[in-house]
């Protein structure tokens, strides 16, 4: 997420003044900035944004050899004191806190504390009960007045498959029933395999994946999920437990599905399937031309189908929104101004309540569990 942040400010679509206005500062770990430049593999100029980026990292070396390496008028910082130093400069009006995901949600509440407008990166990773520390977590953010913008990075819900699906559910008509089949790809080839702080959590992988898939389950179908009954397993000992689920969901419009994970797969599938009374709703990941994105398909009553093909942008536009909400709100200190729903830290805690409920019932066998509203 910090570099293509980084690489993606030259090609907004906003005004150079807009730019000129923002000066944001990059938190992230060593680990993450090299997984994402060679998962990305990133060959850009990042000269005409060097002079308003901050990069942080935790140690001198991850902030200087790495950011020099890549971004050579990059102002470095690191250790508590260059957090506080970020803290205390009144110019760097937004951060986007790309850290182990155990600190996330405490470094983003000292960051809007003190004012700044915030991009973390998906809100997960509790002590205890996810629930119960979201909740202390959104209190103490509410608290706040006027309160600064806290957005949450997952972009599935800024996927053009999924902004353009939304708009076809109507022609299905009623839900009848949902299926969600994610088949993961998270082996030793994969660079966030040997990430450390995603296996020092209980369900760390399903959680760092899954909620990207509930964001897009529930972006399609419009509606809370209110109950879940999973069973969990731990097949693969390469992995932390669990690194299966499934689940059934029950939606607050009435109708149900179910929902299957596995974290790890020889055949990666990933499928969103909403069978309606008119028709059916299937999006699909996959590439063509070269490109990777979503197939969306539409099955009508006539037996006929639609498709079209969405290549991968959600991060983009996610990035764009989150930089003109913050400028507008720059403009508009009395907190007037209205964040896009979409990018709300809020919506980040919704689809964690519903995996954290998932994960609660596999403990208890399958029991039914209420998800967390908030």
């Amino acid at each position: 997420m910090n570099c293509t942040l980084l690489v993606l400010f030259p090609d907004f679509s906003l005004s150079k003044k807009l730019i000129e206005l923002l000066k944001v500062a990059i938190l992230t770990r060593l680990e993450t900035l090299n997984v994402i430049l060679m998962y990305h593999m990133l060959e850009v100029n990042l000269e005409e944004c060097s002079d308003f980026l901050v990069a942080f990292q935790e140690s001198a070396r991850g902030a200087v050899e790495i950011a020099k390496k890549f971004f050579p008028n990059v102002e470095c910082k690191w250790g508590e004191a260059g957090l506080n130093e970020i803290i205390q400069d009144a110019s760097i009006i937004g951060v986007a806190v790309v850290l182990a995901g155990q600190a996330q949600v405490d470094i983003s509440l000292r960051l809007l504390k003190s004012g700044k407008h915030v991009l973390q990166e998906i809100d997960y990773w509790f002590t205890n009960s996810a629930s119960t520390e979201l909740t202390t977590a959104i209190s103490s953010y509410s608290s706040l007045q006027p309160a600064p913008i806290w957005a949450v990075a997952e972009n599935y819900r800024f996927e053009p498959a999924f902004v353009e699906g939304k708009k076809l559910m109507a022609e299905i008509g009623d839900i009848i029933n949902i299926h969600v089949i994610i088949e993961g790809s998270m082996n030793s080839s994969n660079p966030y395999f040997s990430s450390s702080w995603r296996r020092d959590f209980v369900g760390g992988f399903i959680l760092d994946m899954g909620v990207h898939f509930i964001s897009g389950l529930r972006m399609l179908v419009g509606c809370e999920i209110t109950s879940v009954s999973a069973i969990t397993s731990h097949v693969d000992t390469t992995l932390p437990a669990p690194d299966h689920i499934s689940s059934t969901i029950q939606l607050e419009n009435g109708s149900s599905g179910v929902f299957v994970m596995v974290v790890s797969s020889r055949s990666p599938k990933v499928l969103w399937r909403i069978v309606g009374l008119k028709g059916t709703l299937q999006v699909e990941r996959g590439s063509k031309d070269g490109k990777y994105g979503y197939t969306v398909v539409l099955f009508t009553a006539d037996g006929q189908n639609k498709s079209w093909f969405y290549p991968f942008s959600g991060v983009t536009e996610e990035l764009k929104t989150f930089l003109s909400d913050i400028s507008q709100a720059n403009l508009k200190k009395d907190g007037s101004h209205q964040v896009e729903p979409r990018i709300s830290f809020l919506e980040g805690a919704r689809d964690v309540a519903v995996l954290d409920a998932m994960l609660e019932s596999g403990k208890m066998q399958g029991t039914a569990v209420q998800v967390k509203k908030f």
